[in-house]
């Protein structure tokens, strides 16, 4: 199966740790944010695997080459001229997911005990475009679903801001998105014909005409390690989960 993993960002909120290191190749637990992603993408039966890069890319591409691409076979989608965003980010590898196959995507810098197989059977019964995973937890950006776990609404609680997809009779229920989706690739012909756009902004467009879902992930191991404090909280949950060598 194909996977995507999304290590192209910037990591701003954990400088000065990556002025000189990618986020990717940062440390939690006993292993780096990328390799965790990798292990995991495998362990659940992933090993066609394309990874985007951007800041400091030849790092991410000599540490691969050194562990031997953790024995899957990886592909790389080279952003070093230009950060393309989520969706941009997708749209760019197009070309790696042309067996017809649904595909997951990945942010390197989740750290977690979620079962992708399940997630990734789920969406091949579930009649929906795109599949993502989402939590009951704080945050300041929602996902909104319907009773039936269709998307509905995207809100910004902090800024006051909401996009509505569609009106529903009874008040949807808002989860926060984990980084983790599983996408047809039919979805190509209906992303924005340009370069950098965020996916989610894709989702809620495309969410009119089509059926956008989610999974409800209650595994209680879960971080997001964007910032200082998350990164060390990642570190504790990667080291409660052994992957076979």
């Amino acid at each position: 199966m194909r996977a995507m993993i999304l290590a192209a960002g910037l990591g701003t909120r954990l400088r000065p740790m990556t002025d000189t290191m990618p986020k990717a190749l940062l440390k939690a637990g006993p292993y780096t944010l990328l390799e965790f992603a990798i292990r995991k993408l495998k362990y659940h039966g992933f090993t066609d695997i394309i990874i985007n890069v951007h800041h400091l890319s030849h790092l991410i591409k000599e540490y691969l080459e050194a562990n031997d691409y953790f024995g899957c076979n990886i592909s790389i989608s080279d952003e070093s001229a230009k950060l393309l965003d989520t969706g941009g980010g997708i749209l760019k590898a197009s070309s790696f997911f042309n067996d017809g196959r649904p595909f997951l995507v990945y942010n390197a810098d989740i750290v977690c005990g979620t079962d992708l197989s399940s997630l990734y059977n789920f969406h091949l019964f579930s009649g929906n475009m795109a599949t993502l995973a989402v939590r009951r937890r704080v945050t300041s950006r929602y996902l909104l679903f319907d009773e039936s776990m269709q998307l509905t609404e995207w809100q910004n609680t902090a800024k006051g801001i909401k996009k509505i997809v569609r009106l529903t009779e009874k008040p949807p229920r808002p989860f926060a998105f984990s980084g983790i989706h599983v996408i047809n690739p039919e979805i190509f012909n209906l992303l924005p014909k340009q370069e950098v756009f965020s996916i989610i902004d894709a989702y809620l467009e495309i969410g009119k005409q089509h059926r956008i879902g989610g999974w409800l992930d209650e595994n209680p191991l879960f971080a997001d390690a964007g910032k200082p404090e998350s990164l060390e909280e990642a570190g504790e949950i990667a080291g409660q989960i052994i992957f076979p060598q």
